[in-house]
């Protein structure tokens, strides 16, 4: 066959090889001839007409009112709003005048000095007189920088990190400008098994005159968690973690730079993801106990540790996860947390005695099914409660935490109900896939407006199925739901599928599944959950389906057309990494480590080493000014295909990075690319059943 690499710019113009049918002739659904699908396109994207503007309140420090920026009935500028807790109702009263949160952080706790930047440099000024002392000089080069500056509590000392860059390799880009003559920008770049940022904490006096470097070193390097003034005294907490973030210690340092160790783990996979969700602690007891999340039994739990470090009690027992911590209400001795025991798609509220009884108590209504979150008052004694759910845009109430009693709704998001009324034609349907081995997946299907049940529709999969993120998620506008609706009513049954490895609350070892090589296991399981859900669901086309995805579901979209030709017919991979070992080393060392320790699981993972089982039509998209996924790990994927002779399209954004957001009309554009391959590649709509007479 003759090789043919279509690159589609701008214009999109497609060409395909001789031989093929022409499905540009191919007839368009009406919701594409007559403009509506790229109207509700440019709704979602250009407009946020689908997208809830955040609730923006601010609890008093009192707990007994919230502040609410409203436009001004005459300027239209923001103005705050003074509310009464207990009513919910308009109030003359108002909060203590503090200083803006920011400026508290560089102020001096007794408010004698300030904090200030300048040219990269740390300096410490006297309010009363305005003089300026040098804390911490950097390197004019800007390859050394300060972060993260923090007083002791009596005033007398500053913490902070120090990030040296200079080590670390540069990669070469062009910046637009003169077409002839672009210019050419260094940005540094650690790769898998690359040097990676040096840090160092240090604690410098007031006077700027003893310096005190922490002796963290690792010849490897590693990562920084949370580093912060241990509560109300003169030791600074350092939480320290392996380059392979398969250790994490915890460190009491004092300002002289004497460590004490307090709290150590170990995981042969990792104890922090990327997600973070372990990361830190929370003081209790003013300092004398701290609670920590670790997943060391099989689950992640909350556990109670003395200030020495020493075991006092899990919080939270049961075959559970936390899915998120909240707050503590040590007043009323209870630690709040997020969890759904029973389906992993959602989330609620729950609290358990501070006292290690573990006596489990859900405090979001069992009725309200889907996803919730609640922002605390400082008194833990009230909430601003968000739910929503996958077809159900959010709702705000504010509520007392006790009997979860609603006071009052704040924000209805009425419009934005309106709209969603008319794009959710039918309800999603939430199912497990059971592919065998005691393995069931979640996942969802979103069905045509015209859905005719007795007829078969191909089928398209939104894949993501790595460990940074959950696609099956009972909660509005997850995974591109937005878009997917559009794609639905073009005639489509649209699925997602969590595979194992992906960071569900269903237990440690699901989560670690696929630790070593990403790639293998969800490929499989993925093509396993197409074909039960063939069999479970009879009106489900196996003989038209396609998949795509984002990033790592990029990555997932290529290994499923490299290693699963004859489950996949179509595959549209954006901004993907079909060469792992050329990834960022922050994410990928995490889950395989580095190429040099682990060959066999980046052979296994790349999708560039599978490119010869190609059959069906790919489209990869990608953007020139990736500064994530860079185009030249890509093009390494586009110079195997051409010289394995597989025609294949590709589409390259200029100058735009791993979101495909810059420049106008790009995020529409995108997805209109999206739809139009889709529906040019894999014929929409239903054909008669196979059981129809």
């Amino acid at each position: 066959m003759r090789t043919t690499c279509t690159t589609l710019f701008l214009g999109l113009l497609l060409i395909y090889p001789p031989g093929l049918p022409d499905l540009h002739a191919q007839a368009m659904p009406k919701a594409w001839r007559d403009g509506s699908t790229e109207a509700r396109m440019k709704a979602i994207y250009a407009d946020d007409a689908f997208q809830a503007e955040k609730f923006a309140a601010t609890w008093w420090p009192d707990s007994n009112g919230y502040s609410l920026p409203q436009p001004d009935s005459n300027t239209k500028s923001p103005k705050p709003h003074h509310y009464d807790v207990r009513t919910g109702e308009p109030t003359d009263a108002k909060p203590a005048v503090g200083s803006p949160r920011g400026a508290r952080k560089l102020v001096s706790p007794d408010g004698k000095y300030k904090l200030k930047f300048q040219d990269g440099d740390l300096y410490v000024v006297e309010l009363a007189s305005g003089e300026q002392t040098t804390l911490i000089g950097t390197d004019p080069d800007g390859e050394i920088s300060i972060r993260d500056p923090q007083w002791s509590p009596d005033g007398r000392h500053v913490a902070f990190t120090e990030v040296d860059n200079s080590n670390v390799k540069k990669r070469s880009m062009l910046v637009p400008g003169d077409p002839s003559y672009p210019g050419v920008r260094e940005q540094r770049f650690a790769r898998v098994g690359g040097t990676i940022p040096a840090l160092r904490v240090g604690i410098v006096d007031v006077e700027g005159k003893h310096q005190q470097w922490l002796p963290l070193d690792a010849d490897e390097g590693f990562y920084l968690g949370l580093v912060e003034w241990a509560g109300d005294s003169g030791e600074l907490f350092v939480e320290r973690l392996s380059r392979f973030r398969d250790q994490r210690d915890f460190y009491l340092a004092s300002p002289d730079g004497e460590l004490k160790k307090i709290f150590h783990e170990t995981d042969p996979a990792w104890v922090v993801a990327s997600q973070a969700k372990n990361m830190g602690l929370t003081w209790i007891e003013d300092g004398q106990a701290f609670i920590v999340i670790s997943e060391t039994d099989g689950w992640r739990h909350a556990y109670v540790y003395s200030r020495a470090g020493e075991l006092r009690s899990l919080l939270t027992p049961g075959d559970y996860d936390i899915i998120d911590a909240a707050v503590v209400d040590e007043a009323g001795g209870w630690y709040y947390f997020y969890a759904s025991p029973d389906n992993a798609t959602e989330k609620y509220l729950y609290r358990v005695p501070l006292d290690g009884s573990g006596t489990l108590q859900r405090i979001t209504p069992q009725d309200q099914l889907g996803t919730h979150d609640y922002d605390f008052s400082p008194d833990r004694k009230w909430a601003f409660h968000t739910y929503s759910n996958f077809d159900t845009p959010p709702i705000v109430e504010l509520v007392e935490v006790a009997g979860h009693r609603v006071i009052k709704v704040v924000e209805d998001y009425a419009e934005l109900h309106e709209r969603a009324e008319q794009v959710v034609a039918r309800p999603t349907e939430f199912l497990q896939l059971d592919i065998g081995e005691g393995v069931q997946m979640d996942a969802w299907m979103i069905k045509p407006r015209d859905f005719d049940e007795t007829k078969k529709y191909p089928l398209f999969v939104y894949v993501y199925g790595e460990p940074h993120l959950q696609t099956v998620l009972n909660q509005w506008g997850a995974a591109q739901s937005h878009f997917l609706r559009v794609i639905a009513d073009l005639g489509y049954l649209v699925v997602s599928i969590d595979n194992r490895g992906t960071p569900a609350p269903k237990g440690a070892a699901w989560r670690r599944a696929s630790f070593g090589s990403l790639g293998p296991l969800s490929t499989e399981e993925q093509a396993a959950g197409v074909k039960q859900l063939g069999r479970i669901r009879p009106y489900v086309d196996l003989d038209r389906v396609g998949i795509w995805g984002w990033s790592g579901g990029g990555s997932n979209t290529l290994n499923a057309m490299f290693r699963k030709p004859d489950v996949y017919h179509l595959g549209i991979a954006v901004v993907p990494k079909p060469q792992p070992h050329l990834y960022n080393a922050w994410f990928q060392e995490i889950f395989m480590r580095t190429r040099e320790v682990n060959p066999e699981g980046y052979q296994k993972s790349a999708p560039l080493n599978f490119a010869e089982g190609l059959q069906g039509k790919l489209l990869i998209i990608t953007g020139s000014g990736e500064t994530n996924t860079h185009i030249q790990i890509i093009e390494g994927l586009v110079d195997r295909l051409i010289e394995l002779g597989k025609p294949f399209d590709y589409m390259v954004y200029p100058n735009r990075n791993h979101g495909l957001r810059e420049g106008v009309g790009t995020k529409v554009h995108v997805r209109m690319l999206i739809a139009r391959y889709l529906l040019e590649n894999l014929t929409p709509g239903p054909r008669a059943s196979a059981r129809t007479p």
